[in-house]
């Protein structure tokens, strides 16, 4: 009997010892977060003290995108390592208008393989995957889910789903009470490893109304804007977005420092890994635009209509500005501070990476997208594909299918949804990708176009995309392209 009991504590203290060799995770997710709206990312005019320091006590992935450029498929991107064409998610998903669209239940979810290695597991805001009870966060390896499954709500009194599973209005910043829910997960477990996924709806519009000192700094400034004399663009319109922006990332750090204030209280920070970036980027007026992948303008005069499924106020995209997100990782003991990495990372690579920065195994019959990046962050050489496939179609507000490839060099994008609607730039001579140069009469352009347009299909093929059926043959064979 003495041995039985002698034996039964040597497993229960080996487990507890595994239990704590696992590093906790936070996930710090925003949403529509601009590419260098972090004053560590690059733009001063944001008040970011807090996810600085995971910027500064981390590793920055300057070169960290999306594959899709809008909420839904980028967070399919996220939780599964898949495209969102693969299970129909190509758009934001709309609840009065899709209310079956969403996660199929037999989704493999990195959630998931946490909840089964141990992991106490909690997501807390946005979700933005279906409404069905069969596609509730919970379903998809969540212990416990408070927040939204939609797209969006107010910035203050929002009407959501409480731990309890009642939706009802709660009072307070929205951005306040997604983090109290966080803070009382991590205080829960503290004792045992833990996944807790703070997903912000901010800065996602509406801005206002955030905390009085969030707005301080803001509401009397005369904010820079980056393009001011683009043609017709609504100068004033631009900086009030702007004021409000700002104010919406300062609600989200101020709610970050009390993250990494707990964790410090609590002791976790040398077991923690806590990692910050966004569901796709965003514009603030670049362009002459705002919003992202299906940016309206901000202009005084729109353009003249020049594509049937795309109104005037519409300018669909694949652009670096609304792909590209602001991305940090702060691993204690393993990521040197001040790491800087400039290998081209996507959404894709979170499910591989997250898994071996857990050592959890990943099921050897399982389909990712993504790579492991966890070698470059400890500084190993590793052979690394520097280039995208990239994919939105565009449901709400405009129809487009854009399919594209980014290399280093180049971006390339077809809209099957409007033929002749190309674009390419060369990124190397033209970062901002003003200059389209589909048009160009220039036989070596119109050589590397089709070349693209091969490989977009190549991709299509493999992850049998449904608008691969819809394409006709004249619009891969070679002719003169429309700008």
């Amino acid at each position: 009997m003495r041995n039985l009991v002698v034996g039964t504590f040597i497993i229960l203290l080996f487990s507890a010892a595994a239990s704590q060799a696992q590093p906790n995770i936070v996930f710090i997710y925003t949403d529509d977060q601009a590419p260098f709206a972090v004053n560590a990312a690059g733009d001063s005019r944001f008040i970011t003290p807090n996810i600085d320091r995971i910027f500064h006590e981390g590793a920055h992935l300057r070169n960290s995108f999306v594959t899709s450029p809008v909420c839904s498929p980028s967070r399919v991107g996220l939780i599964t390592s898949r495209y969102g064409s693969e299970y129909k998610i190509t758009d934001w998903i709309n609840p009065g208008s899709e209310k079956q669209l969403g996660l199929p239940p037999d989704a493999l979810t990195f959630p998931q393989l946490f909840q089964g290695a141990g992991y106490a597991t909690g997501l807390f805001g946005k979700w933005h995957l279906g409404i069905q009870d069969q596609q509730h966060p919970t379903r998809f390896g969540y212990d416990v889910f408070a927040g939204i499954r939609t797209g969006g709500c107010p910035p203050k009194d929002p009407v959501m789903e409480t731990l309890e599973g009642e939706t009802k209005k709660v009072l307070g910043y929205t951005c306040d009470i997604f983090t109290d829910h966080t803070l009382d997960f991590i205080k829960q477990n503290k004792d045992r490893a833990f996944l807790a996924s703070l997903h912000f709806r901010a800065p996602h519009a509406a801005w206002l109304p955030v905390r009085p000192e969030d707005w301080e700094p803001f509401k009397d400034l005369d904010p820079e804007i980056p393009n001011p004399d683009y043609p017709n663009l609504n100068v004033a319109k631009v900086k009030k977005q702007t004021r409000e922006y700002l104010a919406s990332v300062k609600s989200v750090d101020r709610n970050i420092g009390r993250v990494l204030a707990l964790l410090e209280s609590l002791k976790l920070e040398e077991k923690t890994i806590v990692i910050f970036t966004s569901d796709h980027g965003y514009n603030l007026g670049e362009h002459g635009v705002w919003y992202k992948g299906n940016a309206i303008r901000i202009l005084t005069e729109n353009p003249e209509q020049q594509w049937e499924h795309i109104p005037a106020s519409r300018r669909p995209n694949l652009w670096d500005s609304s792909l590209r997100v602001p991305t940090a990782i702060r691993w204690p003991g393993v990521i040197k501070p001040g790491t800087v990495h400039d290998e081209t990372f996507s959404n894709l690579d979170w499910f591989p990476t997250l898994l071996s920065m857990a050592k959890i195994q990943t099921p050897k019959d399982a389909v990712l997208r993504g790579e492991d990046f966890t070698p470059l962050l400890k500084g190993k050489k590793h052979a690394w594909d520097p280039n995208l496939y990239l994919e939105y179609s565009m449901h709400h507000g405009a129809k487009t299918h854009m399919r594209g490839i980014r290399t280093p060099e180049w971006k390339f994008m077809i809209d099957f949804a409007n033929p002749g609607r190309m674009e390419l730039y060369n990124l190397q001579e033209d970062p901002a990708e003003e200059n389209n140069l589909a048009g160009s009469d220039d036989s070596q352009t119109q050589t590397l176009s089709l070349g693209f347009i091969k490989q977009i299909t190549r991709e299509m093929g493999k992850i049998n995309d449904p608008v691969l059926d819809e394409i006709l043959d004249e619009q891969t064979r070679p002719r003169r392209f429309k700008r």
